[in-house]
């Protein structure tokens, strides 16, 4: 009974480890017995066990501060992504899209609405979180124009800097990790199952074999392991002179280091720029452009976009080497994070005016075929709907296209004669108002533009185009027509009523292709329902409206037909009416603008008067003192009054009734005399002075306590 028990007790012995179980022979299983063969055998057993340990921790992983601890600590830190990568994501953005929060490495980035101002003043928004718009003021308040995007940062133009996370690229020890690592596991799976465990070896043998499995699952090291997709062990240990020769290696690994080196030392660092610049490193980098290697694209594409931000010499620096071609010939891979930098960089360039004229000539054509055609669902190619990637190529670009508009009347016109460039931008637009996506950056950036084209679009547009608007004259017509009305056949009031009806048809009729978008009635509609439907992004309804503004301005006969389109088809007034109840002065200016335009061509001023006298009023400020509304507001407000009041004695009546002459008195008496003032109260003498004409409201002015020296013209 008694060694029954023991036996259960030796048995139950085994070796403190977590990784084998050695089961130790009981008494009864040896082959002799005695005291002298117990202490024997179990000399033997203890032997035997010692030796069998000492095996076993052969074959364990090394723990407490063992080299092979700190690999494997290594391994599982790179999931922390806290460093971020070294590749810019965006340069010309409205939104940074890295936040301090949310990184370790101490690099600031906010998040900022996109604002606008109607200055060709760079306001210095970068650093307080603020992204402004600037467009220009124009003479005589008829067209509206959506300028370059700026940061004002830098000094001009839409452009950032972003230090963002990304994984798709991956450093050069990546792929030699990598092959290490499938080596190990095809060698693991071909050798023999019985290999590793201990009834094949004995002594020495099965040491061995052990110490090589422990060889074969060790980590790499940890300059290796760290430079997988963040490399901040070996930038740190570059220089930029010996980055830069890199570039100009023919090894494609070192060419990636080296690029990736300039664009984390280039990021918010201008004397590194100045640095990359005196070293002849962006020729380097153009030549990389067109690598057979997509990740060398992607590396000296990206580090360019860094480069060249804030940077006016670096900028041109990348003109003179050739730079714009070869991110042309570049466009022709189809990578869209390798297409995201190019049209970035694009992007960037066309912040600058005078570089605007150069770019708008070598890279339209392209732009518009190998980008804008295809993601905007004109192309051959039905687009169902954009990835994340292409809605960003697409905004870039019509980014670019945003500044370029906004240059010169020679730029303007090559973007018109761009064959497919407004048809796709207007195809875009028309897309995304049936997918309720009106909202998108790049439906703003796509009416931006639109509105820029438009802008003095009947003096700048071809002769044979005007002529086709405007009718040909009665020398012109060589028709026979009927009486119309009391006017008889011969009548010249007759013939050009004629003429000009026969024109406003066949050109309605026409279905528009490019240049035509900007005139035909059905860009009206289309600027009708990105106005309502649009509810969050002001600056798009301001863009729609400026358009509308720009396609209404003037006295050319399209002009008057374009304002009645509006007001008669589209029926747009309380459309317009219904947006003017916006603070945002921007909005303001190209709404009145168009209402302005709208009063001038009305048919019936006496209805129209009815309905906009008094929201009219309300926008207008109590004295000229006032610093809201902005006086452009406060001039175009007065513009359309004065349309209303020459034609409709019901005007005048109305802005008495609703209490509209102590505003107006007050803007016109009481101001600080600066120009902008002195010409908003210019604008209000007018109003009232042509409100006086109307002598069966003399009493009805009295009753208000005004007299005849409140309605007086301005004496300077």
């Amino acid at each position: 009974m008694s060694m029954t028990s023991e036996n259960v007790f030796l048995t139950a012995l085994q070796p403190n480890t977590t990784v084998s179980t050695y089961a130790v022979p009981s008494e009864t299983e040896l082959s002799h017995g005695g005291t002298h063969a117990k202490e024997e055998a179990r000399f033997k057993r203890v032997h035997q066990q010692v030796s069998m340990r000492l095996a076993e921790k052969s074959t364990l992983p090394r723990q407490n501060g063992s080299p092979s601890s700190q690999y494997a600590a290594s391994g599982v830190s790179l999931c922390d992504d806290s460093d971020g990568s070294l590749v810019s994501e965006r340069d010309a953005t409205y939104t940074q899209q890295a936040s301090l929060q949310n990184m370790s490495n101490g690099y600031a980035a906010n998040t900022y609405p996109r604002q606008s101002v109607y200055s060709t003043s760079r306001v210095n928004g970068l650093e307080s979180g603020q992204q402004q718009v600037s467009s220009m003021t124009l003479p005589a308040m008829k067209h509206s124009l959506s300028g370059t995007l700026a940061t004002g940062g830098g000094g001009g133009g839409m452009e950032q800097e972003v230090y963002v996370r990304q994984q798709s690229f991956k450093g050069p020890a990546h792929r030699t990790i990598s092959r290490i690592n499938n080596r190990q596991t095809s060698r693991t799976s071909n050798m023999p199952s019985g290999m590793y465990g201990t009834a094949g070896f004995s002594g020495s043998q099965s040491n061995l074999a052990m110490m090589q499995q422990g060889r074969l699952s060790r980590a790499g090291s940890v300059r290796s392991v760290h430079s997988v997709g963040r490399g901040k062990d070996v930038l740190n240990s570059l220089d930029m002179p010996t980055a830069i020769n890199y570039l100009d290696e023919p090894d494609q690994n070192l060419q990636m280091l080296g690029a990736a080196y300039i664009q984390h030392e280039c990021y918010h660092n201008n004397d590194t720029k100045k640095q990359v610049n005196q070293l002849k490193g962006i020729p380097l980098l153009v030549q990389l452009f067109t690598s057979e290697s997509q990740e060398v694209q992607r590396y000296a594409t990206g580090a360019t976009r860094n480069l060249i931000y804030e940077s006016m010499d670096n900028k041109v620096a990348l003109i003179e080497s050739g730079g714009i071609p070869k991110l042309i010939d570049a466009l022709k891979e189809q990578d869209d994070e390798l297409r995201k930098n190019i049209t970035g960089i694009l992007w960037n360039l066309s912040s600058k005016d005078n570089l605007k004229e150069r770019l708008a000539r070598e890279t339209l054509p392209e732009l518009t075929e190998k980008i804008l055609i295809p993601l905007s669902g004109t192309g051959d190619q039905d687009i169902i709907e954009l990835s994340p990637s292409e809605s960003d190529i697409f905004f870039n670009t019509t980014g670019c296209l945003r500044n370029l508009s906004s240059v010169n009347e020679k730029t303007r016109q090559q973007m018109r004669e761009t064959r497919g460039l407004i048809d796709a931008l207007v195809g875009y637009v028309q897309k995304c108002l049936l997918d309720t996506k009106v909202e998108e950056k790049g439906v703003e950036n796509a009416v931006c533009v639109l509105r820029n084209l438009s802008y003095q679009l009947y003096t700048e547009i071809p002769p044979s185009a005007l002529l086709r608007l405007e009718g040909p004259s009665r020398a012109q017509s060589s028709s026979k027509g009927e009486a119309i009305g009391c006017f008889t056949p011969n009548s010249k009031k007759a013939k050009d009523r004629q003429n000009q009806d026969l024109t406003t048809f066949t050109e309605v009729s026409r279905q528009p292709t490019d240049i035509e978008w900007l005139w035909h009635p059905k860009i009206v509609e289309l600027y009708n329902q990105v106005l309502q439907r649009c509810e969050i992004n002001s600056t798009t309804r301001e863009a729609a409206a400026g358009a509308l503004q720009n396609i209404t301005a003037g006295d050319k006969r399209w002009a008057s037909i374009l304002s009645r389109v509006a007001l008669e088809q589209n029926r747009m007034l309380p459309v317009i009416l219904d947006l003017l109840r916006t603070n945002n002065d921007l909005e303001l200016r190209s709404l009145t603008g168009f209402l302005r335009n709208l009063s001038r061509h009305a048919k019936d001023k006496n209805d129209m008067a009815t309905k906009v006298v008094n929201p009219l009023l309300a926008k207008l400020p109590s004295d000229g003192r006032q610093k809201e509304p902005s006086s452009d507001v406060v001039i175009n407000t007065c513009g359309a009054l004065n349309n209303l009041v020459t034609s409709s004695m019901v005007a005048a009546r109305d802005i008495t009734f609703f209490n509209g002459l102590p505003k107006l008195v007050g803007i016109k008496t009481s101001h600080d005399s600066s120009p902008a003032k002195l010409k908003a109260a210019n604008a209000a003498a007018t109003v009232l002075s042509n409100m006086f004409q109307y002598k069966k409201l003399h009493k009805d002015y009295k009753s208000k306590g005004f007299q005849k020296e409140n309605f007086s013209d301005m004496g300077f």
